[in-house]
């Protein structure tokens, strides 16, 4: 074990950086052992978790679970990089692994973070205004942005998308879209983008945008529901959108959307599909709903998985031992493409640790571990 090796190197590096950055709270790395997720042979061999941590407090961290050696690693981005100021910023919206690196995008400090995808070392970072996801094609990475003050403003200009060299890191493009454009999916040249209007909740937005990749121009804006979030491609070719409703009257819900050869949008279909947050896996939806009213979340949560071809639930609890009771606050769901697992991330109170836990296939409760502060995206990594 490297227990005394650690110890000594905490106490450098505290006096390190306790000269170097001030007075700013340091939360060095933490490897913790568990011993149900090791798979020797796995592929993907690991995934790593991006924590948003509570806007303000400059808490994104970044953690990384092998799967070969069952060992979880808390905060390695503070360990790989110790002369980074700041260490990774404010509120880590989105990660992906693309071309080597491993893309951090963070919000609320305005910019993209690379690293090396085995190491975590610092590559470089891309300044962009309230960016918020983060997708990739060929040669280019593209992100949405807000573009206007993280403060909701009620007269917010329309977001942006911001069109990135992955080899200079330089931006090349930018493009118009919704007002507080999310998530995105790219299909046959194409870029869909989800737009919100979530900073003004008496005129939401309710369209999503097409953008032709060759031109980079917007196409097509074309309604489909108010305040527009999570997009998913499944294995047909649809693009599913999740409407996160109006947070009192009207619920949050999936849209299937169809799309004509030169990419304009052909059909939108809304299913009677109701969730806080999916993913996609083969023929299978798997989604938790946590419903808010107001400012509060319902204490009705449920954890069903759906038919892509029908759109209609065909089990209703995927958590089989009961254990769905001591998730507080649902944040994010990922399926293992490979091994079929499911992990449920859980942002407790929105302000301390969080936990990710693993179920199997058949339901059952695997493993968990505590996490950063609001769990927020899962990114497999594979040999």
């Amino acid at each position: 074990m490297r227990d005394k090796f650690i110890y000594f190197a905490t106490i450098i590096a505290l006096l390190f950086y306790t000269s170097c950055r001030e007075e700013e709270y340091i939360i060095l790395s933490e490897d913790e052992s568990i011993e149900a997720a090791i798979e020797p042979n796995a592929n993907p061999y690991g995934f790593y978790l991006l924590n948003e941590g509570n806007m303000g407090s400059n808490k994104a961290t970044l953690d990384f679970m092998n799967f070969t050696t069952g060992v979880y690693t808390h905060n390695i981005y503070a360990e790989q990089n110790p002369n980074v100021v700041k260490e990774l910023g404010d509120v880590g919206n989105d990660s992906k692994i693309y071309d080597n690196k491993l893309w951090l995008v963070i919000n609320a400090s305005h910019k993209v973070e690379v690293v090396d995808a085995k190491t975590a070392i610092r590559i470089g970072q891309i300044d962009i205004p309230n960016c918020r996801y983060i997708v990739f094609d060929g040669n280019f990475a593209y992100v949405s942005s807000y573009v206007t003050t993280i403060i909701g403003d009620v007269n917010a200009q329309e977001g942006a998308i911001f069109k990135i060299d992955i080899k200079s890191l330089e931006i090349t493009g930018e493009v118009k879209v919704g007002r507080q454009p999310e998530e995105m999916v790219i299909k046959g040249g194409y870029l869909y983008v989800a737009n919100s209007g979530g900073y003004n909740s008496d005129n939401y937005d309710n369209t999503v945008s097409v953008i032709r990749l060759s031109s980079f121009t917007q196409i097509e804006k074309k309604e489909v529901a108010i305040n527009l979030h999570r997009m998913r491609l499944d294995k047909n070719g649809k693009i599913w959108v999740l409407s996160r409703g109006d947070y009192y009257t009207m619920p949050p819900q999936l849209f299937r959307l169809e799309t004509n050869s030169n990419g304009s949008i052909k059909r939108v279909e809304a299913t009677n599909l109701q969730c806080s947050n999916f993913d996609i896996c083969n023929d299978k939806i798997y989604m938790y709903n946590a419903p808010y009213k107001g400012n509060a979340i319902s204490n009705n949560i449920t954890y069903s998985v759906a038919d892509i071809e029908t759109a209609t639930i065909i089990d209703d609890n995927f958590i089989k031992d009961g254990t769905e009771k001591l998730i507080k606050v649902p944040y994010t769901i990922k399926i293992n493409p490979e091994t079929k697992e499911v992990f449920i991330c859980d942002a407790k109170n929105y302000v301390s640790s969080g936990t990710i836990t693993c179920y199997s296939p058949e339901g059952v409760k695997r493993w968990s571990v505590f996490t950063g502060d609001i769990p927020s995206t899962i990114t497999f990594i594979y040999k």
